[in-house]
């Protein structure tokens, strides 16, 4: 039950580190909730003005004081030990990631404390650059690249991506927005899950478990699975062994998922073709990394489901819809399954 009291709601940024989040400076203002952002976000929602009592921090300056009345906490990480007796009042937590793991295994949450991730902000961007990428594999731009670093010239042609096959693992928000691009260019899409229940612009889904038998017929794979138990090292060595000679791979999920030992190997190779991977351990990738130099491999710096310009204000409309929910009493969008860690 919600008091007649404004809520107070605990915005925690954080300033760039490399061992934290953003690791860049560059990453500082995007993922800032200011008070400026807030007050824009909620001229949409006239009937929240008079309710939420927000407070602006910068890391953890001020949050054990904050937390001691705060109900509601907007931040992408958070000391997790005795939560409960550091924020009596906390009722819900609200991650400005899609992925949790960071916070995993999540046996710290408290019995009456909600959290809740960023699904959906992704995923205009993370489509277009599904898009991109597979197109980019499909017209050997990777392979390009690296003859104009070395001033070679060969003309390396290709045909039109159509009838070719996608494998998509892991369906959610990113990897259901990139089917979806990719099947309009005339792709079969096969998508793989936990669940395996169709989706819309996929041809066919299937359950992990059939993983071994969907592999051999990709033409290119999208990876886009957040680290959990059951993820972990998915596209192990194993696994590359079944892919289909002169495949070409993308990850935008996080790099535990994959065996870059492996890949390395299979690109060096040539049975895989290609590899555009935006996610890596640690971020940023280290100069001494071999991957720098692993031919055919593009190294992106995680940029592929960011979107400067909106991220932030799409994150505080889910925060303002679910701040409408909590007051009605209803449930809240984009629950995270503590067991599972998504």
């Amino acid at each position: 039950m919600v008091s007649h009291n404004k809520i107070r709601v605990h915005f925690k940024s954080n300033h760039a580190d490399p061992d934290s989040f953003p690791p860049t400076i560059e990453g500082e203002s995007v993922f800032a909730i200011t008070e400026e952002r807030f007050q824009s976000a909620i001229e949409n929602y006239p009937d929240l003005k008079d309710k939420i009592e927000p407070v602006f921090d910068w890391d953890l300056d001020n949050f054990y004081k904050s937390m001691k009345t705060a109900e509601v906490l907007v931040c992408w990480d958070l000391p997790t030990e005795n939560l409960a007796k550091i924020a009596p009042k906390l009722r819900w937590i609200h991650i400005i990631g899609a992925g949790v793991e960071h916070l995993c295994p999540m046996d710290w949450v408290p019995k009456n404390v909600l959290v809740v991730n960023n699904r959906g902000v992704h995923s205009a961007k993370a489509g277009e650059f599904g898009l991109m990428s597979i197109l980019m594999l499909h017209t050997h731009i990777p392979e390009i690249v690296h003859n104009q670093q070395n001033k070679h010239w060969e003309s390396l042609y290709s045909s039109p991506i159509l009838g070719k096959t996608l494998l998509v693992i892991g369906t959610g928000n990113i990897g259901h927005a990139a089917a979806k691009k990719c099947k309009l260019l005339g792709m079969k899409v096969i998508g793989v899950s936990r669940h395996g229940k169709p989706l819309e612009g996929v041809d066919q889904m299937v359950k992990v478990d059939k993983l071994d038998e969907v592999l051999p017929l990709a033409d290119y794979i999208f990876m886009s699975t957040p680290n959990t138990k059951e993820t972990f090292n998915l596209l192990d060595k194993r696994r590359q062994s079944l892919m289909k000679p002169g495949v070409g791979i993308v990850n935008v999920g996080r790099a535990a998922t994959m065996d870059y030992d492996a890949l390395i190997e299979n690109l060096n190779s040539g049975q895989v073709k290609a590899a555009i991977i935006d996610v890596f351990d640690p971020e940023p990738l280290p100069s001494s990394s071999i991957l720098w130099n692993t031919p055919n491999l593009m190294v992106m710096p995680h940029i592929s489901a960011d979107d400067g310009d909106t991220y932030i204000p799409l994150t505080l409309e889910l925060v303002m819809m679910n701040m409408q929910r909590y007051i009605a009493g209803e449930k809240l969008n984009n629950l995270v399954n503590p067991t599972l860690g998504y």
